[in-house]
């Protein structure tokens, strides 16, 4: 086995390679999109299946424009999704919302007097 059919047999590998992870890649946009109603998704996975090279061009040349658009949506919910949640776990709590809690506790015997002081001093600080 020579050089140059080595590199042709790595240029057919990685022809694959490329082919298999556009299939997938395509598949799963397919299952992500909502706009197309089961039928679609139905004929468009028999296409991929029963012609796997010229239904991923076709699909590619149909529907590749909203591919970006549709990826980029995703990533922006997703962000938002974890900012929220982030905002949820860390609390914004003002100081004054801060020194209520502390009151409300304080009333109900929970924390002692000095107790009120620091949580008062760490919140106004």
């Amino acid at each position: 086995m020579g050089f140059l059919d080595f590199m042709l047999w790595f240029l057919w590998v990685w022809f694959a390679i490329v082919c298999i992870w556009a299939y997938i890649w395509i598949v799963i946009d397919v299952f992500r999109d909502h706009t197309l109603n089961g039928w679609a998704k139905a004929g468009w996975l028999i296409l991929l299946v029963l012609l796997p090279f010229l239904g991923a061009l076709i699909y590619l040349i149909a529907r590749g424009g909203s591919i970006a658009s549709r990826q980029a949506r995703d990533v922006s919910e997703a962000q938002q999704a974890h900012a929220e949640y982030i905002r949820s776990v860390v609390g914004t709590a003002s100081p004054g919302t801060e020194i209520e809690r502390a009151q409300s506790l304080l009333t109900s015997g929970a924390i002692t007097q000095a107790e009120f002081d620091s949580l008062k001093a760490r919140a106004l600080a």
